[in-house]
């Protein structure tokens, strides 16, 4: 995207202009306040992960839910609902619970495809559930309330769970043979309550971050320090000072945060050059010419977005199509916070839709032998 973007700049406004947008724009968007909040949700849910904090909390859904058909699906679920609210991404969400879950699925003979496509599913509650990296990036573009928008995602959030856990105990109800019978012996009450003391590092997450921007204690980008310190006060009290999961936390930090960024800034030279070339309002006017209703317009914007999810990552296609499809929400009167709901639950299908929707290969990079894609996709 930045390399079309460069290219279609040198040849509409001149070398001069293109490399002074080079020049600039890398650099005001790291070094804008706004986004710092991006990294350290990122370090936030990383540090979580590599100090065990997701594996605690999966043993624990486990426990509690072996003895229902279907029980690893739903802990999935659940483990997946509870480890969004610290780590803010699908992609992490999505490869963390295939390294979890995955195994421990195949060896109770649980369906395969099933398996593969409940862990991609169940990924993409890190895009409604807050921190959402998702919403964080749509609210900047937008100009809408960070921390409005992160609250309004929870009910959306528990709901979608909830509703994925129903369609999972209706699958294994009409069809057993996806999920074996597992016997329910395998984990005592003493077992179950015990386990609960695994919980403790997230729900304290949750209520540090989420309290902290409900109560108007810190901003967002406050909430966002203040989670990634909380992770590591957590992890060093439960792990030590070991060198292993610091590093680790810090080294998957780092790649998440370098290539989000790198596709901010790509995603924000190709926007110049639509913005510069007119295509943004020549867009607005062909909508509002040919569709009459806020309606059609949801439909017509949410069909857009599905399909360029197909294609194209999430970053990419918010930074590319929100500058010109945000005017027309607003000048249809649709209320920008719902709209974005809507928006992030219509990128939660793209990004489990082929070819290119990310959590798929988020899943198969961490199955490894365990998966093929086309089990992947038909789960």
């Amino acid at each position: 995207l930045g390399i079309s973007g460069f290219c279609g700049l040198m040849f509409t406004v001149g070398p001069d202009f293109a490399l002074a947008i080079m020049q600039t724009l890398p650099y005001s968007v790291v070094a804008n306040y706004t986004w710092a909040v991006l990294p350290l949700f990122v370090l936030m849910g990383t540090l979580a992960a590599s100090a065990g904090l997701t594996m605690d909390l999966f043993r624990a859904a486990n426990m509690w839910l072996s003895r229902l058909r279907g029980g690893l699906y739903l802990a999935v679920i659940a483990g997946s609902a509870g480890f969004a609210a610290a780590s803010g991404s699908t992609v992490v969400n999505a490869v963390v619970f295939t390294r979890l879950a995955l195994p421990e699925m195949l060896k109770y003979k649980y369906s395969r495809s099933l398996s593969l496509g409940c862990i991609c599913a169940a990924g993409t509650f890190a895009a409604m559930i807050p921190p959402s990296l998702t919403m964080v990036i749509y609210a900047i573009i937008t100009e809408q309330s960070i921390g409005k928008l992160l609250l309004a995602g929870v009910i959306p959030g528990i709901i979608s769970a909830i509703l994925y856990a129903v369609l999972i105990l209706t699958l294994v109800r009409f069809k057993p043979s996806l999920a074996p019978a597992i016997p329910d012996e395998r984990f005592s009450l003493m077992d179950r309550i015990r386990s609960l003391k695994g919980v403790w590092g997230i729900a304290l997450l949750i209520l540090l971050v989420l309290g902290g921007i409900y109560s108007g204690l810190f901003p967002p980008s406050g909430a966002g320090a203040v989670g990634a310190f909380g992770t590591f006060a957590i992890a060093l009290f439960k792990l030590g000072p070991k060198k292993s999961w610091l590093m680790e936390g810090l080294r998957n930090s780092a790649a998440v945060a370098c290539t989000i960024f790198t596709i901010l800034i790509g995603g924000l030279i190709f926007s110049r050059l639509l913005v510069i070339t007119g295509v943004i309002t020549e867009f607005t006017q062909f909508v509002t010419t040919h569709i009459h209703t806020a309606a059609g317009i949801m439909v017509a914007f949410s069909l857009m977005y599905i399909i360029m999810g197909c294609y194209l990552d999430t970053a990419s296609m918010m930074i590319i199509t929100l500058p010109f499809v945000f005017p027309v929400i607003v000048q249809y009167g649709i209320n920008p916070i719902w709209f974005g709901i809507i928006f992030v639950k219509v990128i939660e299908i793209s990004v489990i839709t082929p070819p290119v929707g990310l959590n798929l290969y988020a899943v198969m990079s961490g199955a490894g032998k365990d998966a093929n894609f086309r089990d992947l996709v038909f789960g």
